[in-house]
């Protein structure tokens, strides 16, 4: 590895299988493990093959709505995609809103929440941009 980059994000929601089912209809992720979780909880591992996101929750959907001290200046998770008009649909499709588009450098962009309202952004960098 030449730089280092991050390998996963640890979010707590209330229904790990709801959420692991939308950014996979969303994104195309593939789940990679899942299995019992610190204090009786349950965690899924979607991603790809060298990154992924970690959906916790604890016994019965508990914590869905705990802030942990050290986690409170999480903004968004942004995620990078070839097509930005494609994302869009899928977001669209599994019933979300997208909202807060933006053409400025160096990308497109939009965001949405899920069901637990953790906002994503997705951009992308490698589309034409109108003239």
């Amino acid at each position: 590895m030449t730089h280092p980059f991050i390998e996963h994000v640890n979010l707590t929601v209330s229904d790990p299988d709801r959420t692991a089912g939308i950014l996979s209809a969303i994104f195309g992720w593939h789940e990679r493990w899942r299995g019992p979780a610190r204090d009786g909880g349950r965690t899924i591992h979607l991603g790809t093959d060298t990154a992924y996101v970690a959906l916790y929750t604890g016994p019965d959907g508990q914590h869905a709505d705990a802030r942990y001290p050290k986690g409170e200046p999480l903004n968004h998770v942004g995620v990078q995609v070839d097509d930005l008009d494609t994302i869009e649909m899928r977001v669209k499709a599994v019933g979300l809103t997208p909202f807060n588009h933006g053409d400025y450098e160096p990308g497109r962009r939009f965001y949405f929440f899920d069901p637990d309202g953790i906002e994503y952004e997705v951009v992308s960098y490698s589309e034409p941009r109108p003239r």
